[in-house]
Parts: C-alpha cells; sequence; structure tokens
C-alpha cells in the first residue's frame, strides 16, 4: 500500500531556484561590467572582482563563525557584491570597498537572519552608509578613458545641479561620462534589462513606473531635454533595474511595484532639485524599502468572500 506523506504547504514546485536567479542577475550585469572596464579601466575590473570576493568571504566567514549553513553557493552574496561595486567610484580605495560589503553582508543581511529577512536593500544600504562614513572619495569621480586629461571631474548631475549640461544625450547613453562605475552606461543596463524580463525574472512595473516618474517631473521642470538628461544621468536605470526590483525588500503585487516605483521616482526628484545631494536614487529606494511592507499590505488581493483585517 502506497504512503500518503503530510506536510506543510506550499506543494506547487518551480524549475526557479535562488541560485538561478541570481545567475541571471550576474548574467544581465555583464554589460555593465564591461562597459565600466571600457570607460575606466581595468582598475574597474579590480574593484569588481574585490567586492565580488570580499561579499563572498563575509557571508562564508560569519556563517562560519555562528555555526550556520553556509549558503554561498546561491551566488546572493555575488549578487550583493557586483551591485555595490556598480554603485562605487573606479579609484575608491579597495579597503573602502571591502567595508562597504562587510556592512552590506553582515549588518544588513546576515544580523537580520540572512537571504529573505532583511528589511532593506544590502547594497543599497551599503552605499549610503558609505556616502556618509567616506563622503571625499565617494563623491570623486575620474574622467573616462574618452574624455578629459583631469585628476577627477563633475558628474552630469552635480553639472545639472548647478545649471550647465555639460556631456550630451549620446554620451550619456553610451556611458562616456563621469559616475559610478556601472551606472554611466544606460545602453549596458537596458541589454541587462531586457535579459532578465525575458528571463522573467523581474516584472516592467517598478524600473517603468520608476524612470518614467523621474522624467514626468524632469519634463516639467526644465523641459524634455532636461528630463531625458535626469533619467540617463546618475543611478536611475541601475537603480531602478536591478535594485528596485529586489524580491525580499520590495512589494510582489504588480500595484504595489507601480506605487514603489512611482515613490522612488518621487523622492528621487525630491532630493535632486531641492536637496543638497545632486543624486536621490539611493536614499528614495532605501526609504521605499521601509514602507514595502505597508504597500504590499494596500495592494494585496482578496480572497474570494473574505474581508479587510
Amino acid at each position: 500500500m502506497s504512503k500518503f506523506i503530510v506536510s506543510v504547504s506550499p506543494h506547487i514546485t518551480h524549475k526557479d531556484s535562488t541560485q538561478s536567479i541570481m545567475r541571471d542577475v550576474l548574467i544581465a550585469l555583464c554589460p555593465a561590467v564591461v562597459a565600466s572596464v571600457i570607460f575606466f579601466g581595468w582598475r574597474a575590473l579590480l574593484l569588481t572582482v574585490v567586492c565580488v570576493a570580499t561579499a563572498i568571504f563575509w557571508e562564508w566567514a560569519f556563517q562560519k563563525l555562528c555555526k550556520r549553513e553556509t549558503t554561498i553557493c546561491d551566488l546572493s552574496a555575488a549578487v550583493t557584491g557586483l551591485i555595490l561595486a556598480m554603485n562605487l567610484p573606479v579609484d575608491l580605495p579597495l579597503w573602502q570597498a571591502a567595508f562597504g560589503t562587510l556592512v552590506a553582508i553582515v549588518v544588513v543581511k546576515q544580523l537580520f537572519g540572512g537571504l529573505g529577512y532583511n528589511f532593506a536593500n544590502p547594497a543599497i544600504t551599503a552605499r549610503v552608509v558609505m556616502l556618509i562614513a567616506f563622503a571625499g572619495t565617494m563623491t570623486t569621480f575620474a574622467p573616462t578613458n574618452f574624455g578629459v586629461d583631469a585628476v577627477s571631474v563633475a558628474t552630469p548631475l552635480a553639472a545639472m545641479k548647478s545649471g550647465t549640461v555639460d556631456a550630451s544625450i549620446l554620451d550619456l547613453f553610451l556611458g562616456n561620462v563621469a559616475g559610478s562605475m556601472g551606472e554611466t552606461s544606460a545602453l549596458a543596463l537596458l541589454l541587462g534589462f531586457g535579459y532578465l524580463l525575458v528571463r522573467r525574472v523581474i516584472s516592467w512595473h517598478t524600473p517603468v513606473a520608476f524612470i518614467g516618474t523621474v522624467f514626468v517631473l524632469a519634463l516639467a521642470k526644465g523641459g524634455v531635454m532636461f528630463g531625458l538628461a535626469e533619467i540617463l544621468a546618475g543611478g536611475v536605470f541601475l537603480g531602478a533595474i536591478f535594485m528596485a526590483t529586489d524580491y525580499v525588500t520590495t512589494p510582489q503585487t504588480p500595484w504595489g511595484r507601480v506605487i514603489f516605483g512611482i515613490g522612488c521616482g518621487l523622492i528621487t526628484c525630491l532630493i535632486r532639485f531641492f536637496g543638497n545631494y545632486p543624486e536621490g536614487v539611493s536614499f528614495s529606494i532605501l526609504l521605499m524599502n521601509i514602507l514595502t511592507p505597508y504597500i504590499s499590505s494596500w495592494t494585496a488581493k482578496k480572497a474570494l468572500g473574505g474581508v479587510d483585517a
């Protein structure tokens, strides 16, 4: 006689795993890594390797120290390290990059229980901490290999803050501008976006709502060219595609994702237009991460015949 095995739900399985999803994110970020090496040189690759390697090491070391199951094979630590690297200036000291991955992996992720329990995106939180701790090096940007011969230059966002736009829309789209390594090339990030959509790793809701909100508000403020410059400059594409779509810290309902994206775009523009910082993407995503439980609750579907809690 056959045995009936009783277990708790869910009982539906899927071919996708955490490892396969994280692998797809790593693949999607490859064009941005290649673009960073083209525009900023081989040190971009060195900084990327340091961030990924130290992120993996911190996770392994912390789990060994706490006698927990080692989960570095799920590739989530590698993704966190790579995303953080794409948010850093190419000339950042390597020890500061290692400190950033320590904050991301140990403080934000592991101390809260590991993957699935962190309240905020680890890479975003680490970048904000680094902006506060290392304000000088985090806001000093080297020119591209095809730019002017200078030690450091202003980013397009900083230039727009002062009322001038030196870069062309084509340079902003391709990535031939100063900035963090992985945020400058909108073309490379869009290639990654297309890959993630085809693989159904993410949906279009949050990125389109995020980028669209920034464009509409910038359009109202300064016209079409200003709107295009605002979405192509800085970290809007990187944040909208790779950080505002995090499974753990963002809403999982379609309308929740739209609200999340609109909120990120609104806060980004408020900081850019009226704040002291020229950039606001990291702060906006971090603030919206805090609101995620409420957005998920507001947009959750009710079962047939169900009532509000």
